[in-house]
């Protein structure tokens, strides 16, 4: 009996499925092989890829147009931060609950755990993105080349604690 797939999934397979196809079309159907026989793992990198850019242009928005008063540099690359980090956490957790570990909460209560335990592998994660980001401005290296260094540190780390802690496959 298939899983009834939400929305979300649904619309993620057809753009899946059209990319496979153009692949396979191209030539490139070991390629379409590959991503199929390692699904879970590229849906993770694409989704994971989406989060980081909205989590880079949360972190332009924050730190060039809304927080763009604040004078102490330090201050503001911290609020951007910050800022960047809870929509990309919100983006983050519809997306891998959705699209990559398809995660189904039996009740209330799997579903605060499921959102805590989330919260707190990213928070871990963020501590580290914000002491590369203040590594950067002591440094004198540009924030945003910085900004994308963290956030692929950040994916792979983001990605061991998903699968092992979080988005636990229950049988």
């Amino acid at each position: 009996m298939e899983k009834k797939k939400n929305l979300t999934l649904k619309i993620f397979e057809i753009l899946e499925n059209f990319g496979l196809w153009i692949l396979e079309k191209i030539h490139l159907g070991k390629l379409a092989n590959l991503y199929r026989e390692h699904i879970e793992g590229m849906r993770y990198l694409i989704c994971g890829g989406l989060s980081t850019v909205v989590n880079i242009v949360s972190y332009i928005l924050g730190s060039y147009f809304i927080f763009s008063g604040i004078a102490d540099e330090h201050l503001k690359v911290n609020i951007s931060e910050i800022f960047a980090f809870v929509v990309a956490l919100i983006f983050a957790y519809w997306v891998n609950k959705t699209i990559v570990f398809e995660s189904k909460c039996e009740n209330a209560k799997a579903l605060i755990k499921e959102i805590f335990s989330f919260t707190v592998c990213r928070i871990f994660t963020e501590i580290i993105s914000i002491g590369m980001m203040n590594f950067a401005v002591y440094a004198n290296i540009n924030d945003i080349l910085m900004k994308v260094v963290a956030n692929i540190v950040v994916i792979i780390l983001n990605f061991i604690l998903s699968k092992i802690l979080i988005f636990k496959k229950t049988k």
